[in-house]
């Protein structure tokens, strides 16, 4: 029987990149699968090869940073597939930007996408887990969120906000059997980093492995990881392997 038969899971962001690697990765290991995202066409692409694939899939496209567009996803698909077991709260944005020159709009964008989403998804998710006494909530952070990261304040201070939010809901909800962990990847190979890539080529007429050594040079980190790995460890604090890891922030570099 796979890991996860039986079991449902929302993933946010799940268009492309990180979500769509988990989306995949959770199917595979026997779950059905909401994806919610802004870009429907991305999400019907998903949505699609998923069932392509024989795995139960539902794409709900909406804003996590709308909390009326947040419960009615969760409600569609409480409907079509059942409660949610497993939340993975994907999504996420980042601006490269000095701390000087830093407007509010920008700060108050990526907060509400990167803190505010994973708050609204989490109290949408969190009634149906206390009544079963069971549930998985896998944040998707970054290891910004633990050691920090020049030009990206506002960034480092999200994800930073969604590990403590993180610990608080592992030390509240562990007595109804749900676990709550973050996972704090370093680069990815996703369009994020291929659009930092080339702020950083354009910026400085660097060539793209120039620039792609220099942020790995920042981070102290020895390659850009693919997607799947990350997905691969969500299923994993998904699955029985992870009933006895609750409130950590797990980096994965």
């Amino acid at each position: 029987m796979a890991l996860l038969s039986g079991k449902v899971a929302l993933v946010t962001g799940g268009g492309r990149g990180i979500g769509q690697a988990i989306a995949l990765a959770l199917a595979e290991a026997g779950a059905a699968v909401a994806i919610t995202g802004r870009d429907a066409a991305r999400l019907a692409v998903v949505q699609a090869e998923l069932a392509a694939a024989g795995h139960t899939a539902l794409a709900l496209p909406g804003d996590v940073t709308d909390s009326a567009a947040v419960n009615q996803a969760f409600a569609a698909a409480r409907a079509a597939l059942g409660p949610i077991d497993i939340l993975v709260n994907n999504a996420g944005i980042t601006a490269s930007v000095k701390f000087a020159e830093m407007d509010d709009a920008t700060w108050e964008q990526i907060m509400r996408v990167n803190v505010s989403g994973p708050f609204f998804c989490c109290r949408a998710a969190v009634p149906d887990m206390i009544a079963r006494k069971w549930g998985r909530i896998i944040n998707i952070a970054s290891r910004a969120g633990l050691v920090g990261m020049p030009f990206s304040s506002a960034y480092s201070a999200s994800k930073h906000a969604l590990v403590g939010l993180t610990r608080s809901l592992a030390l509240e909800l562990t007595r109804y059997g749900i676990t709550a962990n973050a996972l704090c990847p370093g680069w990815v190979e996703t369009d994020m980093v291929r659009d930092t890539v080339a702020n950083i080529r354009e910026k400085t007429g660097r060539s793209d492995a120039e620039a792609r050594a220099s942020i790995l040079a920042l981070s102290g980190q020895q390659r850009i990881i693919p997607p799947e790995a990350v997905a691969a460890e969500v299923v994993r604090l998904a699955s029985p392997a992870g009933d006895g890891v609750n409130g950590e922030a797990i980096v994965i570099s």
